[in-house]
C-alpha cells in the first residue's frame, strides 16, 4: 500500500493520499500514547495507566490531555532536546571535579586503600561530604571525636584499583564501561557501606545489563550482601530459568559452600517453579 509518511516519493501517490500503512500508524499510535503518558506521569488517573490506547481518541479527542496529535509530540521531542543540551553543558560545567581529582588541584585529604594495597590517593574533604554521609562523619570532628590523624582516612576493603575507581565515580558520576565491569561488586559492597545511592543504582544497572549464566551467581551473593531485594530477585529467577547451566557450573559448587542458605533459596524457588508450571498456576 501507497504510504504518505514513508514512502520514497510521496508527491506521485494514488488516491487517497493521506492513507498511511501499517508500520507508520503503529508508529504514530506509540510516539501519541508515550507522549501522554510521560505528559502526565504526575497525575496517575486510571485512564493514563491503560495499555489499550484508542488511536483515534489519542489523535483527535477534545480532552482534557494537553498532548494531541503529531504537533505537540514534535514540539515535545524539541524540549527534550533543548533539556538534553542544557543536562550536558550542566555535565560539561560540573566536570571540572573530576579535572581537579585527575590534576591533584588543591586537594586537602589522603585516602589508603587496604593494607600494602597501593599508594594514598589524594581528594578533596568537601566533595567526599558531599557524596557520603559516612566520609561526612568520617571526616566531622567534634567534642568527642578527632579529625582524621594525618589527613588520612583508609578504606580498608579496597584494593588501590578499586579506591581509584570509587574515588572516580564520586568526582565524575561515571565510570568507562571496562572499569565499572571490572569492579561492579566492589563498587556495589562499598556504595552499600557507605550509603552512596546514586552508586548503588549504577552498579544495579550495571549487573542487571549484563546478566548471564557466568556471573548470576555472584550477582546473587552482592545483591543478599548488599540487602538489595529486586536485584536478588531478578537474580534468582534468571538462576531458576536457568539452572541447568549454573548447577552444572565450576562456579557452584565453591559458591554452595560459602552460601549454604541462598543455595537452599534457589532450591526452594526451583521447586516452585516447577510445581507452578505443572499446576498451570
Amino acid at each position: 500500500m501507497d504510504c504518505s509518511i514513508c514512502s520514497a516519493m510521496p508527491f506521485i501517490l494514488r488516491p487517497p493520499r493521506n492513507t498511511i500503512c501499517g508500520a507508520c500508524y503503529e508508529g504514530a499510535r506509540s510516539i501519541i500514547t508515550l507522549t501522554n503518558k510521560l505528559d502526565h506521569a504526575d497525575n496517575k488517573s486510571p485512564e493514563n495507566k491503560s495499555a489499550n490506547v484508542n488511536p483515534s481518541s489519542s489523535l483527535s479527542s477534545s480532552s482534557s490531555s494537553s498532548v494531541k496529535g503529531f504537533a505537540n509530540a514534535l514540539k515535545w521531542v524539541k524540549e527534550m532536546r533543548e533539556m538534553e543540551e542544557e543536562l550536558n553543558e550542566k555535565l560539561n560545567f560540573l566536570g571540572g571535579f573530576a579535572a581537579a581529582f585527575r590534576q591533584d588541584i588543591h586537594t586537602d585529604i589522603l585516602v589508603k586503600p587496604g593494607t600494602n594495597n597501593g599508594p594514598p590517593i589524594p581528594a578533596h574533604r568537601a566533595l567526599l561530604a558531599a557524596r557520603s554521609d559516612i566520609f561526612k562523619n568520617m571526616l566531622d570532628s567534634d567534642g568527642c571525636k578527632a579529625a582524621p590523624t594525618d589527613d588520612t582516612i583508609t578504606l580498608p576493603e579496597l584494593s588501590y584499583e578499586e579506591l581509584h575507581a570509587l574515588l572516580e565515580f564520586l568526582y565524575a558520576g561515571d565510570l568507562p564501561k571496562q572499569k565499572a565491569e571490572k569492579h561492579v561488586y566492589s563498587l556495589s559492597v562499598a556504595a552499600d557501606k557507605y550509603e552512596i545511592p546514586f552508586l548503588q543504582k549504577f552498579c544495579e544497572q550495571q549487573m542487571l545489563g549484563s546478566l548471564n549464566s557466568s556471573n548470576a551467581l555472584d550477582v546473587l551473593e552482592i545483591s543478599d550482601t548488599c540487602s538489595n531485594q529486586s536485584l536478588k530477585e531478578t537474580a534468582l529467577n534468571f538462576i531458576v530459568k536457568n539452572m541447568e547451566d549454573v548447577v552444572f557450573s565450576s562456579r557452584f559448587d565453591t559458591f554452595a559452600l560459602k552460601n549454604p542458605h541462598l543455595t537452599v533459596q534457589i532450591t526452594r524457588a526451583s521447586f516452585m517453579d516447577i510445581k507452578s508450571r505443572r499446576t498451570g498456576v
